[in-house]
């Protein structure tokens, strides 16, 4: 028993560990990216778990012996070193203040407490006041061209607010060739449509069936289908802002920043394809310089380049700059707020302070930035310490750029009126 103790510590060691510097080893980055995910939102669920497993081990005789005492031990310091991810997590909210002061002279304080929900029921990612109306068709390729729309369920009883909602476009990650509308941005959408968004997420072509850039072609495709049936679901068409996780982090920086580009847009070559503000999460900006991260394998970095692309980086390196946001900066790019965590095993965080540093050398648009420490690729996807800081942050910006679109002193930002007070219409401006 001492030595099975102490090999179940060690174990839980690691997790712990593996939460401050993930691997990025190609043989290791999926299982060391899990795992570090997990543990650094989850917990005080995994000392929880180490708890329940110390006292049944110590039960049972585990500290009979030597061994069981250094698993002890150990087990301590795995626990110290988690409440310090933990306390991190926390501290976090510090970081999206001080973004959001880079971009205004007053910014609102984050003061608010977690929610013990979101720390207790993480999973949970549902909100009965919202209203989830599913697979409408935006395109012709089936159920990879539907969308869903999120509004509050309040308006069905009481009516949408005049003049429309302002809109989020929510497009979901799965490097271009897994994911499903309903897996992601969940709770920064629920809580928008409580304060009177109408969120909108998306489903797109995925590879290898599809090759780039078909997939941001779905995306602009989306977007036109937005301008012209979300006043049918109570949003403002001339108020569209988009956020998503890499590869919609990547294609929705891509479509801020190739509005209106022909040829981007076939068969809908006159549409309106721009957009109010973009909140990329941990994108991918640099398109060739990603599959650096699987470098010691080149079979596996052709193999992914060839099934997203159909062709790899050497052979057409054009098309690779194309398909970077980086390459597409310019001066009337909309307003940004890239996050991105400091731990991201999958996306280096340096590609995000590259892009951030270029674009502001060029845009005329503020363009903030929350680099957030120990935080992994995925930290949003379900509810944790970090996804409420980043969620009410970039609430915070969203609601400055409505206030600017509906004409309102953007010291006093005001998107719309929160659920709970039992009213769903948009200030005047």
């Amino acid at each position: 028993m001492p030595w099975l103790f102490l090999a179940v510590s060690v174990s839980g060691a690691l997790f712990t560990l593996n939460a401050f510097r993930p691997s990025t080893r190609w043989q290791l980055l999926g299982i060391s990216f899990f795992a570090a995910w997990l543990t650094g939102e989850l917990v005080l669920w995994h000392v929880a778990w180490q708890a329940v497993a110390t006292a049944l081990f110590v039960a049972l005789g585990a500290l009979e012996a030597w061994p069981g005492w250094l698993g002890l031990a150990i087990t301590f310091a795995s626990w110290a070193g988690l409440l310090f991810l933990e306390c991190s997590a926390r501290r976090s909210s510090g970081v999206f203040e001080d973004a959001l002061q880079d971009g205004a002279a007053r910014a609102p304080r984050n003061g608010e407490r977690v929610p013990l929900r979101n720390v207790l029921f993480p999973l949970l990612l549902h909100d009965r006041r919202i209203e989830r109306v599913k697979n409408l068709s935006y395109g012709p390729y089936g159920r990879r061209n539907l969308l869903d729309v999120y509004r509050p369920r309040a308006w069905a009883e009481h009516g949408a607010p005049p003049g429309g909602a302002p809109v989020l476009i929510q497009i979901h990650g799965g490097a271009w060739v897994i994911g499903n509308k309903g897996q992601q941005g969940l709770p920064l959408m629920l809580q928008l449509a409580s304060e009177g968004w109408v969120c909108v997420s998306i489903n797109y072509r995925l590879s290898p069936r599809a090759r780039w850039p078909q997939h941001l072609v779905d995306c602009k495709r989306a977007l036109v289908w937005v301008r012209e049936h979300i006043a049918e679901h109570g949003g403002d068409p001339a108020l569209v802002c988009v956020t998503g996780a890499p590869p919609g982090g990547t294609s929705q920086a891509m479509l801020a920043l190739s509005a209106n580009e022909p040829g981007l847009q076939p068969g809908f070559e006159d549409a309106d394809t721009a957009v109010d503000a973009c909140i990329p999460f941990y994108g991918v900006y640099d398109f060739p310089a990603v599959f650096a991260v699987l470098k010691g394998n080149d079979r596996i970095v052709h193999r992914l380049m060839r099934m997203i692309t159909g062709t790899t980086v050497e052979a057409d390196p054009t098309l690779f700059a194309a398909a970077s946001p980086m390459t597409h900066l310019r001066a009337d790019a909309p307003p940004f707020f890239v996050i991105h965590g400091a731990a991201d095993n999958l996306v280096p965080v340096t590609q995000a302070r590259e892009f951030v540093a270029r674009l502001r050398a060029v845009s005329r648009e503020q363009v903030l930035y929350a680099e957030v420490p120990n935080a992994s690729h995925a930290f949003d996807v379900f509810h944790s310490v970090r996804t409420t800081h980043a969620v009410r942050a970039v609430g915070q910006f969203l609601a400055r750029i409505a206030a600017r679109r509906w004409g309102e002193p953007t010291g006093e930002p005001a998107a719309a009126t929160h659920l709970d007070a039992g009213d769903a219409s948009r200030p005047p401006p």
